[in-house]
């Protein structure tokens, strides 16, 4: 079983177990965090592709620790005017250990009983 979930503006392809580098996410290490933007969910080759989301579909998961990433160089340089410039960035992310995905029918998430109300009289 995997999902294509939505996380801080990116998609992923997660499964059961599956530790991921995410943007950084509020919360300390051990946080247990939800994900509830599923936008594909394959359950044993049965495939629900949401219209944008799949209904009723949860990720949740747990912040293992913060990171940064490799830092990338900048450099800017202008020929024969002796300009150079360097700089750089490194950007911080979360690491997300996925600890399960649920998925409730559709009989559940439809419980909402319809009565009709008879109008006031004034």
């Amino acid at each position: 079983m995997y999902a294509i979930v939505e996380i801080a503006g990116q998609q992923f392809k997660v499964e059961k177990n599956d530790e991921i580098f995410v943007h950084r996410l509020e919360g300390d290490p051990g946080t247990k965090i939800e994900f509830d933007q599923v936008l594909l969910l394959d359950n044993d080759g049965k495939i629900s592709v949401g219209k944008p989301l799949v209904e009723g579909t949860s990720i949740t998961g747990q912040i293992v620790d913060h990171v940064r990433g490799d830092k990338v160089v900048i450099f800017k340089k202008k020929r024969r005017k002796g300009y150079e410039k360097e700089s750089g960035h490194r950007q911080d992310f979360s690491k997300v250990l996925i600890e399960d995905i649920s998925l409730q029918s559709a009989s559940k998430t439809k419980n909402v009983k319809e009565t009709e109300e008879e109008p006031a009289e004034l």
